[in-house]
């Protein structure tokens, strides 16, 4: 299918079918993840370790998110990077991101190893183990931590396998770890009575099998090929792959803070309560594990989603935008309702799926704890589904600052302070009640975010043409004209064209990129104009976003090949870095000059212009940054810096003499 037949397909196929053939993949894959955190945990409480022995797994968990983060956060940073890649038909910095991301990947791993084993004692501590439980926990934690590069290089490699077009065999690699850790969990704890030795042995077993599926996809990739030269650390590609990463790495370590924070505050409430300190770290640690399958299943719906919602908020088909989130919202609803219902009615056998307790003193105080956890606890799970939903739906739109407010307003902004203050006054329990409340106030915060931008969208007019075509041109030089705001970049861009008899390009390249991708012209244009003060990085790594800024590097591309041209902006001098026949020009002015084009042009007040000037720069930069990795007017990236001061008409002149004496 190519892509205009895929931007046929998501801008009319019903949304239900959609939904079905993206999102169950994705939750799929998202289960088989969540079984390596939950098998383990399910024998071990079934066995003679007990409580525990899931205690000590839980209080382990964290530094496995620790490894996640890293791991992903490369992964999907290469991946993001790979699909850029792709649609600029860079073959080149691909394959040295990839070599170098597997390399840090790698280094990373050792040095966690080097930090994590002398400090494990200390380490598992901090996360909550008591005089019980840490010999336990530094029994397991020893032989995981062993083989965390086989862990960390499977999870970085796994990303990269999906963005080559093979979600299959990134499924297939986890799925059947996760099927061998599954058989020798039994095997190892029951058969030959190995204990937490054999759960750790079963779980890295399956990720050794993980690794190896992986790494012989690398010898048959699709769209990248890895050499020697792949290996020659190249940092700065992967500079570009780990900005697009970061995101997943906030979110990985925001997880380990909150966890760490939740049972450094259990450990000490949980001693002065009836529960001592084992039972609040056994129960929330199968709390999380319990969570992590619900919550999986709405993220991998709406993360399935991403590219239907992207494509149609980019096409501005609002309507099938507002259809699309009613029905993932819909599907979230019903499975925060589900799960609500069984986690107040019959919270003990939920539990129960994790063993009973033999090995702790008052083993009904368990049942109690248990109870209570699922009933408060998780009492608002429906709220805090709806709200991961949401955060991941303005990334989709290409909204990272309510994407950003989304996530952090419940975890960082009012959980980690309730847990803090709240047990000072009501003990355990303030803990437990923490969560409610933050799923309370961050679900308000959610609803009136969306319920604006809701609002805010307008369909597009019926009717509108997006009719464009290559102009006639000759042989010739490509001339690329980058410029600062008020420059005049633009009236000085035509004289060149008009002396010199070529087409000149600026709003034709988005109306041929809206042909090229199905997008509407209106939103390929704004993208910079859209780009929020903050986080530019974020928002132009948004998948909408890549799909506007790929069909606009093709059309770039296109309209070179078609002959003499002048391209105005879109960092064209760095899409056309590999033709030959390319003169790149700077337009620049003092400040004073620009805000008095601006106020002529626009109409601006001083105020205004000088404002508008700073933002439209700042997005123009953090634009061309983040295509190519290079500073937005630095000398070195162009032929010809000219000082539009002078005069317009003496600054065409003086370039189209400079062109005359250039040798293409």
């Amino acid at each position: 299918m190519n892509q205009s037949e895929t931007s046929q397909f998501l801008g009319t196929e019903k949304i239900s079918k959609l939904m079905l053939k993206f999102s169950v993949p994705c939750v799929l894959s998202l289960l088989v993840s969540a079984l390596y955190n939950i098998v383990d945990q399910i024998f071990i409480g079934n066995s003679e370790l007990s409580a525990l022995g899931n205690a000590a797994t839980g209080v382990v968990f964290p530094i496995f998110i620790i490894a996640q983060a890293f791991a992903w956060c490369f992964g999907d940073g290469c991946a993001a990077y790979l699909n850029i890649c792709q649609g600029k038909k860079d073959t080149k910095s691909a394959h040295r991101a990839i070599g170098t991301g597997i390399l840090v990947t790698l280094f990373t791993s050792l040095v966690l190893i080097a930090v994590f084993f002398p400090l494990k004692t200390q380490l598992l501590t901090l996360f909550g183990a008591s005089d019980n439980t840490i010999g336990m926990a530094v029994e397991y934690f020893n032989i995981i931590l062993a083989f965390f590069p086989l862990y960390m290089l499977s999870n970085m490699m796994n990303a990269v396998i999906r963005a080559d077009g093979s979600p299959a065999w990134s499924m297939a690699s986890m799925l059947l770890g996760a099927v061998i850790n599954i058989i020798l969990d039994p095997v190892f704890i029951f058969g030959l009575r190995w204990g937490m030795t054999g759960a750790a042995i079963a779980t890295i077993t399956g990720q050794c099998v993980s690794f190896i599926i992986s790494l012989v996809y690398f010898f048959r990739t699709k769209t990248f090929k890895l050499g020697r030269e792949s290996f020659i650390p190249d940092f700065k590609a992967f500079s570009g792959a780990l900005k697009l990463g970061m995101s997943s790495f906030v979110t990985q370590m925001t997880i380990v803070i909150i966890s760490l924070i939740c049972n450094i505050m259990l450990a000490k409430y949980g001693a002065l309560s009836q529960y001592g300190v084992d039972i609040p770290i056994a129960i929330i640690g199968i709390e999380s594990k319990v969570f992590t399958v619900v919550i999986n299943i709405v993220v991998g719906i709406v993360l399935g989603c991403q590219p239907i919602i992207g494509y149609n908020i980019g096409a501005k088909n609002h309507d099938r935008v507002k259809e699309l989130y009613r029905s993932v919202l819909w599907c979230t609803i019903i499975i925060g309702a589900v799960s609500t219902v069984l986690f107040e009615a019959a919270p003990r056998s939920v539990v129960g799926i994790f063993g009973t307790p033999t090995n702790i003193p008052n083993p009904e105080d368990y049942w109690i704890f248990a109870e209570k956890t699922f009933r408060i606890f998780l009492s608002l799970v429906t709220f805090t589904c709806i709200i991961k939903m949401t955060s991941i739906f303005f990334q989709a739109v290409g909204k990272p600052v309510q994407a950003v407010i989304s996530s952090m307003i419940r975890d960082i902004i009012c959980f980690i302070p309730l847990i803090l203050i709240l047990p000072r006054f009501f003990g355990i329990e303030g803990i437990l009640f923490a969560a409610p409340i933050a799923d309370f106030i961050a679900m308000l915060v959610a609803a009136s975010l969306t319920v604006v931008f809701l609002k805010s969208l307008k369909e597009k007019p019926a009717g509108e043409k997006t009719d464009a075509v290559l102009k006639p041109s000759k042989e010739g030089v490509i001339i690329t004209i980058a410029r600062e705001h008020g420059s005049a970049g633009k009236q000085i861009g035509k004289l060149v064209s008009k002396q010199l008899g070529i087409p000149f390009y600026y709003k034709e390249m988005t109306v041929l990129a809206a042909q090229e991708s199905g997008l509407d012209k209106e939103f390929i244009s704004g993208i910079n104009a859209s780009s929020p003060a903050v986080l530019h990085s974020l928002y132009l790594s948004t998948e909408v976003v890549r799909q506007a800024i790929i069909a606009q590097d093709k059309v770039i591309r296109k309209i070179a090949d078609n002959g003499s041209c002048i391209i105005v902006g879109r960092a064209a001098d760095y899409v056309l870095r590999n033709y030959k026949n390319v003169v790149n020009i700077f337009i620049y002015a003092p400040e004073k000059f620009r805000i008095r084009q601006v106020m002529e042009v626009y109409g601006d007040s001083r105020e205004e212009a000088g404002k508008n000037i700073r933002r439209s720069d700042e997005a123009r930069a953090a634009y061309y940054r983040n295509i190519s990795g290079k500073t937005w007017g630095d000398r070195q990236n162009y032929d010809l810096l000219i000082d539009s001061s002078m005069g317009i008409e003496r600054c065409a002149n003086a370039i189209c003499e400079y062109i005359s004496n250039v040798e293409i």
